[in-house]
């Protein structure tokens, strides 16, 4: 095994987060996963990178080493893709930098891109971090971004981009397919109020908004613990915990997914872009294919998707959607499809 780029990435989450931990729930791993990988470098290196303490993790003289050297190496291989990317610009070719986070219609707009534009310049980068996506395209380091928000305008989520809302989305709850409100129709949050939360790391609204839904029920929530995906289905199939999911979730051995009573929570997909680049002229394009992408997902979804069609206010949003401090949107932008889903 040899040491690569994403190694001295995760070096240097580590000493900049202080912690193990605090560095995986930034990078979206679980914190044995992170420590594994941490076990694995040393061991190239041949050395510890860290000591350990009560106040967290400090570097080494090894770690020193490291970390200078990554320090310089990660920008200058951004900026090599940077460079790379202006170049097949000028060339008159566009470029499809797009950045997300975790999302069901993540995988079907980059397929799309790429058969639209095979052979061209279409790349995906994924994290769990909104901001430091979006971040990316204001910075003109991404084109584009995929992200969610449940608040409306979404929090944290830095000035200066447009935003279109691909879809707006009921948030369920997902849990064993053995507890006791497994068959219902529908479950009252309320309900809920005992159970012990689980959920994906991330710098977003979701855990605010959460909460808000939680007090207006009459009731504060466990905190919810956070981990990997993967690892969080597994909680929730082995019935050590319940987890809020998209109405779009893929069914997953031993666990179910149920309406909320009242939709006290909603997922919005969001398109973003930066007005001023030369990116915006392909917004449109992207746009129709996150819609495409959505339909496709509904497709595969039906249960999903029969509930959606009794809420006709949720689904595809037809109109341009900016929130206020955005610039206005390109013309043209909406009507690639028709809200209303059957």
């Amino acid at each position: 095994m040899e040491l690569e780029l994403r190694h001295l990435r995760m070096v240097l989450a580590i000493a900049e987060a202080g912690s193990v931990t605090k560095a995986a729930a930034a990078l979206g791993l679980a914190q044995p996963a992170l420590t594994t990988q941490l076990q694995r470098i040393e061991r190239i290196l041949g050395g510890a990178l860290f000591t350990r303490d009560r106040r967290g993790v400090l570097p080494t003289p090894l770690g020193d080493l490291v970390l200078a050297r990554a320090r310089v190496l990660i920008p200058a291989v951004t900026g090599l893709h940077d460079e790379a990317s202006e170049l097949i610009t000028s060339g008159g070719t566009a470029r499809y930098r797009v950045g997300a986070t975790n999302g069901p219609i993540v995988a079907g707009l980059v397929r799309r891109l790429n058969d639209a534009h095979p052979g061209g310049p279409v790349s995906i980068r994924s994290t769990s971090s909104g901001n430091e996506i979006a971040q990316s395209v204001v910075e003109g380091r991404l084109d584009y971004v995929v992200v969610g928000a449940c608040a409306n305008p979404p929090a944290l989520l830095p000035p200066g981009l447009n935003w279109q809302v691909v879809s707006v989305d009921a948030v369920w709850v997902l849990i064993n397919d053995r507890h006791p409100l497994a068959g219902r129709d529908e479950i009252a949050l309320s309900e809920l109020a005992d159970e012990q939360w689980v959920g994906a790391p991330g710098d977003g609204c979701f855990y605010e908004c959460f909460a808000a839904a939680c007090a207006r029920e009459g009731f504060a929530p466990k905190a919810p613990t956070e981990i990997a995906v993967s690892s969080a289905f597994d909680l929730v199939a082995s019935g050590d915990a319940v987890a809020l999911s998209q109405g779009t979730v893929r069914s997953l051995e031993g666990a179910v997914a149920v309406p909320l009573a009242g939709v006290p929570l909603r997922w919005r997909h969001l398109l973003g872009w930066d007005p001023e680049a030369q990116a915006a002229g392909q917004a449109a394009e992207l746009y129709g294919y996150a819609v495409e992408t959505y339909l496709e997902v509904l497709r595969k979804r039906p249960r999903y998707a029969r509930w959606l069609a009794m809420h006709p206010e949720l689904g595809v949003q037809k109109s341009v959607s900016l929130f206020p401090g955005t610039r206005p949107g390109r013309p043209g932008l909406s009507g690639r499809s028709d809200p209303k889903i059957a």
